[in-house]
């Protein structure tokens, strides 16, 4: 992609929102930022990274890579303490990548879609936690009433935008109220709350 294919006038603030609803939806982000892993100003740092995204794609002069913004989100994540490493950072670069070139070509299906999926869930705020407090019915197989058709839907939503799941190594930083919004209980691996700031060594 050219570096020279700048976005222009109202579609940068469209852009920016769209921006806004991917980073909200994305499980791993919007975790760190209801439990302050990252302190008292974790909402502000998410607002940054989303601040640095924006900027980075409308006023840098060189062409565009994914590897980029995949730093980007990196460093984000670990100025909140929490190291990514189940791929849902690569997923995030690819949903703005492709926003991004839409935009360009003035096509808003995926800003419209991400805009519509958030008003949803939005509207039925009650389901996740009617997911989290259904512990007994753990097979998939009792699908008869409307409740469990509608998590299944939610569910598959979710899994479709990003999925990530949690592992908590350090029992400082367990929840003390329950089940986290949007987070089916402790997982088995996927991103890890990390006590201090660690470079990063994994990432070729």
């Amino acid at each position: 992609m050219e570096g020279s294919r700048r976005l222009q006038g109202q579609s940068i603030g469209v852009f920016s929102e769209g921006i806004n609803l991917l980073l909200f939806r994305w499980s791993a982000l919007r975790t760190a930022v209801e439990n302050e892993w990252g302190g008292r100003e974790s909402r502000v740092k998410a607002e940054q990274l989303a601040n640095d995204i924006l900027s980075w794609f409308t006023q840098s002069k060189e062409p565009l890579y994914i590897d980029d913004i995949e730093d980007i989100l990196d460093q984000g994540m670990l100025s909140l303490n929490v190291e990514v490493e189940d791929g849902s950072i690569e997923e995030v670069a690819e949903k703005l990548m492709v926003m991004h070139e839409e935009f360009l070509e003035g096509n808003f299906s995926s800003f419209e879609n991400l805009r519509k999926a958030n008003l949803e869930e939005a509207a039925r705020p009650q389901v996740t936690q009617i997911v989290n407090d259904d512990e007994e019915d753990d097979s998939d197989d009792n699908r008869d009433n409307d409740e469990n058709m509608i998590m299944d839907d939610n569910n598959e939503n979710m899994n479709q935008e990003i999925s990530a799941s949690v592992a908590n190594t350090n029992s400082v930083n367990k929840p003390v109220n329950g089940p986290l919004p949007g987070v089916s209980g402790e997982a088995d691996d996927g991103w890890v709350v990390v006590s201090n700031r660690r470079n990063k060594g994994k990432k070729n």
